[in-house]
């Protein structure tokens, strides 16, 4: 309840109309709020009856305000509801870049000289492009064909060099050899093709969960902690590169953003890689334990954002600098974890989700590459089969998942994701304790 508002519990009385001129009227007896109307229109006082338009001189409007910007909606007291999701909508589409817009158009136009006339004619111009089409479709066909010619010429140029390549080596040898490669595969190549196209699209719709839950897969397979790490790192790369590509095509980067969380996030994954290639191994008993208890604290995290009252903040981000410094840090340890402990973050300080994940996967992505870097550099790559399984699975998903940004039941994958993540990292736990 505001400050400037008094509450009087009490029954109506006809004395209550007096020194009013504007009247709300929300009572459960639609005969008295039939009187209370008539008796206030008789002294001039305009009414707004709840849920009675023809009761109605004026209706109640939900506003979206974005900075100066405001935008009244209003459904003439039928659908309050209706309202209310408009308001959503428009709350969560226009960027909240529009107040700096609408600043840099009041500048414009205090600079502008002339009439009134000729000030506004001038604005039409400056703002034409937000409302004529036509010219972005012709250069969007331009932008269409030219792609096509380009696709066109790396086709033709596919076969020239398949046949030159032809001469040199035989078919038949290049298909012996896919042959043997192809049987020789582990059986946990096609797993991994499975669990790499659901993981990237959890992760490149969501912004979090690919090196979790991957994490939590190898750990439970028994792999080295410098494996796990160089393997998830690896494959990510790739399908991360994927999103990356998708996202910067559906804009969905703030650069800014992206440069402040990239920097130290790069520096320090190296760091983290580093430390575990020289203690992986040697305290291998003690760090998966808590690698696991980690996976469970992400795992139980990505669970109750399910059911987090999701209002959001409206202060400035930040310490994002530190925040792309330990985020990078502890997923080259744990081999995961930067979505749920930076984009979370981000999402939660009220950053629109769309440019919230999307960048955070782009920086994901440097991050990525410097841990995928040190631990080839450092120890090599093993586990091909697992690596490519997850690559093969994951650049299939990633288109897909970043067309699908916010546009995901978000509840329900967050219910499924933490529940899938506790499981194995419970497991992992009981089994480091001899339990089971």
């Amino acid at each position: 309840m505001h400050s400037t508002i008094s509450v009087h519990q009490k029954a109506y009385d006809e004395n209550d109309l007096n020194e009013t001129n504007i009247l709300i009227v929300a009572v459960n007896d639609i005969a008295l709020a039939t009187e209370i109307k008539k008796q206030a229109s008789a002294k001039n006082i305009l009414v707004n009856v709840a849920d009675k338009p023809e009761l109605c001189d004026f209706y109640l409007s939900s506003v979206v305000q974005k900075g100066n910007l405001k935008i009244a909606i209003s459904t003439n007291g039928k659908s309050p509801t209706l309202a209310k999701r408009l308001k959503e909508i428009f709350s969560e589409t226009l960027p909240n870049e529009l107040n700096e817009v609408l600043s840099n158009l009041h500048l414009i136009r205090n600079k502008l000289n002339g009439n009134f006339a000729d000030k506004v004619n001038r604005l039409n111009q400056i703002t034409k492009i937000l409302t004529v089409t036509e010219p972005i479709k012709k250069k969007d066909h331009k932008k269409r064909n030219k792609r096509i010619s380009i696709l066109f010429i790396i086709a033709i140029l596919s076969v020239v060099a398949g046949f030159i390549l032809s001469l040199v080596i035989p078919v038949e040898t290049v298909f012996n050899h896919s042959r043997n490669f192809l049987q020789h595969l582990d059986n946990r190549f096609y797993w991994m093709i499975f669990v790499g196209f659901g993981v990237e699209m959890i992760a490149g719709s969501m912004g979090m969960g690919y090196g979790v839950i991957c994490t939590s897969i190898l750990l439970s397979m028994g792999l080295s902690l410098p494996v796990i790490s160089s393997s998830v790192h690896t494959s990510e790369m790739f399908g991360s590169a994927a999103s990356t590509i998708s996202h910067f095509r559906f804009k969905n980067i703030n650069k800014k953003l992206f440069r402040t969380l990239a920097i130290p996030g790069v520096i320090t994954a190296i760091l983290g890689a580093l430390f575990l290639i020289k203690f992986g191994d040697e305290y291998a008993h003690f760090l998966k334990p808590v690698i696991a208890f980690y996976t469970l604290f992400l795992g139980i995290k990505i669970f109750t954002k399910a059911f987090a009252d999701h209002k959001k903040s409206t202060g400035k981000l930040k310490y994002v600098g530190w925040l792309g410094a330990f985020g990078g840090f502890i997923d080259s340890v744990g081999g995961g974890g930067w979505g749920p402990l930076v984009t979370s973050t981000i999402i939660s300080k009220g950053r629109l989700p769309r440019y919230a994940v999307g960048t955070s996967v782009a920086a994901k992505f440097c991050i990525t590459v410097a841990s995928a870097f040190t631990f080839f550099t450092f120890i090599g790559i093993s586990q091909w089969p697992i690596i490519i399984g997850l690559i093969f699975g994951g650049v299939m998903a990633a288109p897909l998942a970043a067309r699908l940004t916010g546009k995901l039941p978000t509840k329900g994958m967050f219910i499924a994701v933490g529940i899938l993540v506790i499981g194995i990292s419970v497991r992992i736990i009981l089994k480091s304790l001899h339990v089971i």
